[in-house]
């Protein structure tokens, strides 16, 4: 039953710091832990599409349309918070994110905001969601999100610019692994 202080030590742990027991406790370590995690969660998060993190999604038109350039707008899930689409799907056809371009050689949606612009009539979602329950966690993103906040907070603690490229590079060879699993 992984925690997030349990990857917050995993992090820690990597740059020879002392464990912790809250992320809320009066030590160095907890506060600048606890000030970067949630955003290292997320561009981890947003950098490979990790299997326990996907969903999917109906999404319902919206009554305002978009200015110009789109017929349609869509807002993104919130539940869980979309934070990367990896495939659109009219209900007909899918565009998986590497191929989304429609007859015209044009982007079949775009996002702006936290819209969804497109023409077509109907919008369903692949994506990945912000999980915030750790226990949900693969094996693969718990070590890819420790390397990562190692990495974001290794030179805070140790001072140590060699430490922060030895961390970045096991960061980028965790999410290189996931990619190849």
């Amino acid at each position: 039953m992984t925690s997030t202080v349990d990857i917050a030590n995993i992090a820690l742990n990597n740059i020879g710091a002392s464990n912790i027991s809250s992320l809320d406790e009066n030590s160095k370590a907890a506060r600048v832990v606890n000030q970067r995690y949630e955003s290292v969660r997320d561009a981890v998060f947003r950098a490979h599409p990790w299997n326990c993190l996907i969903n999917r999604a109906s999404l319902a038109q919206e009554t305002t349309t978009p200015a110009f350039g789109y017929t349609y707008q869509y807002s993104l899930p919130t539940n869980p918070f979309c934070l990367r689409v990896l495939e659109f799907s009219n209900g007909t056809l899918s565009y998986p994110q590497d191929n989304i371009t429609n007859n015209t050689g044009g982007p079949v949606f775009v996002i702006e905001g936290r819209k969804l612009l497109t023409d077509e009539g109907s919008a369903q979602i692949k994506y990945v969601g912000r999980i915030t329950d750790p226990q949900q966690y693969d094996a693969s993103l718990i070590e890819a999100l420790a390397a990562r906040l190692s990495a974001e907070v290794c030179y805070a603690i140790t001072g140590s610019t060699s430490m922060v490229q030895i961390q970045t590079s096991l960061y980028e060879a965790k999410v290189n692994e996931a990619r190849f699993n």
